[in-house]
């Protein structure tokens, strides 16, 4: 399904405090698209779309290992396999412990992607492969809730000390499942200081947008039971359940709030 500029005008009622930012992975350059003339890692590459740039970035403008590893374009040199590096930064206590991230972390196929490209929602020109959304607390649950909503999934993240692009770029596209890490987590863009702490970046696939997309259309926003006559509200569900409330059930109920 190819989304439109309409599917997306749901998340202006968020009123983010930067804009989302849609990536397409691509075999070759995209028609119309101002090239990245300069070199910096992926996840700074997020921060200038943020900004409100839209452009596309080639091998040659990659300044980090990691990201140009997890998109397939580069093998990792042996200092990095192995863990020495991992463990000389005191990010993990031996090489053989920095070197388990090689065995788990999500990677794409040499070959597959040659190029990048990045957009602001505003500017957005293309159907994204993954929508990355800075979010608060608030707004994250709202997302999480309308992933859930139909399907009744379980919310997971996964996240890991070093090669943090690998999750937030990498693990939706191949894996088709949302995910969302704690901003100020991780090494290499704690050291970078791009987002600000205690927020969440959150990874939406392609092939799950549609439906939540949808469901913020169609769920509520705030539930009944965060109204400030929640308790009432459980106590009458309660009730029309055929379950008298009781301080066990009210404790059952709050549980489920």
């Amino acid at each position: 399904m190819i989304l439109t500029k309409k599917d997306f005008a749901i998340l202006g009622k968020f009123e983010f405090n930067v804009q989302p930012v849609g990536v397409k992975f691509l075999s070759k350059p995209p028609e119309k698209m101002e090239r990245l003339n300069l070199g910096m890692a992926l996840c700074e590459m997020l921060k200038k779309a943020q900004e409100g740039n839209a452009f596309f970035a080639s091998q040659e403008s990659h300044t980090c290992e990691a990201g140009m590893y997890v998109l397939g374009q580069a093998d990792a040199p042996e200092p990095f396999i192995s863990g020495r590096f991992g463990a000389g930064l005191k990010i993990f206590e031996e090489a053989r412990s920095a070197s388990r991230l090689y065995h788990y972390i999500p990677r794409i196929g040499k070959g597959v992607v040659n190029y990048i490209a990045f957009s602001p929602l505003s500017k957005l020109s293309f159907d994204p492969d993954v929508l990355i959304l800075l979010a608060k607390t608030s707004q994250t649950e709202i997302l999480l809730r309308a992933m859930s909503y139909r399907t009744g999934k379980m919310w997971s993240s996964r996240y890991s000390a070093a090669i943090g692009c690998a999750w937030v770029f990498v693990y939706p596209y191949l894996t088709g499942e949302l995910n969302y890490t704690i901003t100020g987590l991780g090494h290499g863009m704690r050291r970078k200081k791009l987002f600000p702490e205690g927020q969440q970046l959150v990874s939406i696939p392609f092939d799950l947008l549609p439906s939540i997309l949808q469901s913020l259309q169609d769920m509520p926003w705030v539930l009944p039971a965060f109204e400030s006559d929640g308790p009432e509200f459980v106590r009458q569900l309660l009730i029309e359940l055929g379950i008298t409330p009781t301080p066990s059930s009210k404790s059952m109920a709050e549980s489920h709030q």
